[in-house]
Formats: structure tokens, sequence, C-alpha cells
């Protein structure tokens, strides 16, 4: 799904966020490019505003994957479209996802 544009109106179906949380750590988490096109904004943006508000986000609410957690991820797809990604993604729980739309929205 491409990222939504800007001032348009964006459908979010349950179907479209069930298929984007993943189970890593025995935590059901969003990784922060699918939060970011739910939010539509881009993911370094997002990442931005949350590295402003580090302290807003304890290891229990967000954590970065590791290199083998991002291979398995990326293993489970038949095509991947991830591109390369020139960071390890972060990956955000319920409460994170929570503060994140808080951070955002401020």
């Amino acid at each position: 799904m491409n990222m939504p544009n800007p001032g348009k109106p964006f459908m979010i179906t349950d179907d479209f966020v069930i298929n984007k949380i993943y189970l890593i750590r025995g935590q059901k988490i969003m990784l922060d490019r699918d939060l970011a096109e739910l939010y539509g904004v881009e993911t370094r943006t997002l990442n931005q505003a949350v590295r402003r508000n580090i302290d807003r986000f304890p290891e229990d609410f967000m954590f970065q994957l590791t290199s083998k957690e991002f291979e398995n991820l990326i293993s489970q797809f038949v095509t991947s479209s991830w591109g390369g990604p020139r960071k390890l993604p972060f990956a955000f729980t319920e409460q994170g996802v929570a503060m994140l739309s808080s951070v955002l929205t401020s």
C-alpha cells in the first residue's frame, strides 16, 4: 500500500492494521514505517519526533530491532518491498503507539 497523500482522506481498515502487527520478543508490535504510513508522515519524520521526545519512550514502549529479528521478519514475506533499510526499524508496543499518537499530534 502506498503512503496516503497528506490532507486526503485515508480509510484505515481492521485488516490493514491487523496485517501490520507482528509478534517480536513476545510482544505485539508495529514498525515505525507502518505507523508512519498510518499517520500520513514519512518514517524519518516519525523517528525525529520520537528522538525529540525519547524520554517518553522507555524500552517497554519502543525498541530497535536487531539485524537477526529484522532478517526473520523479512523472510516471512514472499515478496519484499523493504528496499534495504539504512537503519534497523523501531518497534512500538501498544503503549508506544499511544504515546506516539500524543507526540505526533502535539
